[in-house]
């Protein structure tokens, strides 16, 4: 069984940081691909960045571009997103998917396992 458990999440005020790590159990991270995403209420589950084993770059969504960064340990099979000058608009539920796939995209339906997320609440 595949489990993805995200934690970090947490209240910081505008311009702070934050690191988030999904742990996986039953699934190699240098196997297939994973990604965060980013939901709130009422909106579509957005792409945040993500990294496929194919080439193991690593893409993010221009609205973190150069603010967030995605690192992977594969030996303790844990992604991170070190969020850094976090804004209110970066507040949402952040979630952690993996897909056997070696090619990953940004988009939610290519991703066979998720973890239950972890909110993040930016303050103004």
């Amino acid at each position: 069984e595949v489990q993805l458990v995200e934690s970090g999440g947490a209240l910081v005020q505008a311009g702070g940081s934050l690191r988030l790590s999904c742990a996986a159990s039953g699934f190699t991270f240098d196997a297939g691909s994973i990604a965060w995403f980013r939901q709130v209420p009422g909106k579509e589950r957005e792409g945040v960045s993500c990294i496929g084993s194919a080439d193991r770059s690593t893409n993010y969504a221009g609205s973190v571009k150069g603010r967030f960064t995605m690192s992977s340990d594969y030996a303790k099979n844990t992604v991170y997103l070190q969020m850094n000058s976090l804004k209110p608009e970066d507040t949402a539920v952040y979630y952690c998917a993996a897909t056997t796939a070696t090619l990953a995209t940004m988009t939610a339906s290519w991703y066979e396992y998720w973890g239950q997320g972890t909110q993040v609440t930016v303050s103004s």
